[in-house]
């Protein structure tokens, strides 16, 4: 049956009243605790510098056909406009942003989804810790359930670096594998024939870490390797490692967030280096250029903190009991994968 048939929409509507009473909860705590919540665009130059994200493409044409067609992207995430927002003075903001993925489809991802980001001047990464697993046990269940996994949030989060999780559940240190220079060594995390050291993290981590994280209780997983610091500011007592987590709830990978990097020079490196292996990686027609407009305003000077982004519909899911995210979603614009 199709997405808007009579029957398939009174499946969904205990979900979704459930989405929009979790919408409103989510404004009203927010705002209580001084986030401003905000708006910021949906097509822009540069979508997001994240290498493994696939953006959909359009362009702008000029009035009565005035200059040359400009392109644009449907946004990744709100997070270089939010950081702008920061240099300008906004102070603690948050924002429900619709975002676009392409090629991303399945029981928890949808190529359209909603994202939660909030971001504090001045907030630690501890600090944002603190803050995102009040917002999930305020706003959920006592206990909650995905596939089979189920998670009390009565108990508190556990908190495991990466290299922790490294030791004990795949037998390696992953930091004698960072090089001095935040380089990843693929020899020292023991890759197979033909992986980088990115591949064989990812695959580790995949099949070894990920699957024993939110279970019984929520984890955050702290602490990454310096070449998966993404926006994250490295680590002042040991560079070979960036003050970045990510938050699992239900089994399911629910948020991740940064200790916001404001070096401008470091962030021009990164994005640099995106930039050249995303083109690698997917080819040109699938790249953007570095966004020399955030680059400008961290020159400008953005405030010390942190920030995170939170998958608003993995959040419904969990709050409603949904087995998938198209449940959660008022209509769905996109193939369904099976079971």
């Amino acid at each position: 049956m199709p997405h808007w048939s009579p029957e398939r929409l009174a499946a969904r509507l205990p979900f979704l009243d459930a989405r929009a009473r979790l919408t409103a909860d989510t404004r009203a705590w927010l705002t209580a605790r001084g986030y401003r919540e905000v708006e910021t665009p949906c097509l822009v130059p540069a979508p997001g510098m994240e290498v493994h994200l696939r953006g959909f493409r359009t362009a702008f044409e000029p009035h009565l056909g005035a200059g040359a067609a400009q392109p644009l992207w449907l946004r990744t995430s709100p997070e270089l406009a939010l950081k702008r927002l920061l240099v300008a003075g906004a102070g603690p903001v948050f924002e429900l942003a619709r975002v676009w993925r392409n090629g991303e489809v399945g029981r928890t991802h949808a190529p359209e989804f909603t994202m939660l980001e909030w971001y504090r001047p001045g907030l630690t990464l501890d600090g944002l810790m603190d803050e995102a697993e009040a917002l999930v046990r305020a706003l959920c269940p006592p206990r909650v359930a995905h596939n089979g996994v189920e998670t009390d949030l009565t108990l508190p989060f556990e908190r495991i670096s990466c290299a922790e999780a490294f030791t004990r559940w795949v037998g390696l240190d992953l930091l004698a594998s960072i090089r001095p220079d935040g380089s990843g060594d693929a020899a020292a995390l023991q890759a197979r024939p033909g992986e980088s050291w990115e591949d064989a993290f990812f695959r580790l981590l995949l099949d070894h870490v990920e699957p024993r994280l939110g279970r019984a209780h929520g984890s955050f997983l702290t602490h990454w390797p310096a070449p998966q610091a993404a926006l994250a500011r490295r680590d002042p007592a040991d560079p070979r490692v960036a003050l970045r987590f990510e938050m699992f709830v239900g089994g399911v990978e629910l948020a991740n967030a940064f200790d916001e990097l404001t070096d401008p020079a470091e962030q021009r490196a990164r994005f640099t280096h995106d930039v050249a292996e995303r083109v690698r990686l997917h080819g040109a027609d699938n790249a953007w250029p570095v966004d020399e407009d955030f680059l400008a305003a961290l020159d400008h000077g953005m405030p010390a903190g942190s920030g995170i982004a939170l998958g608003f519909d993995r959040l419904a899911m969990l709050a409603s009991g949904a087995r998938r995210i198209e449940d959660v979603l008022w209509l769905g614009g996109f193939p369904a994968v099976p079971d």
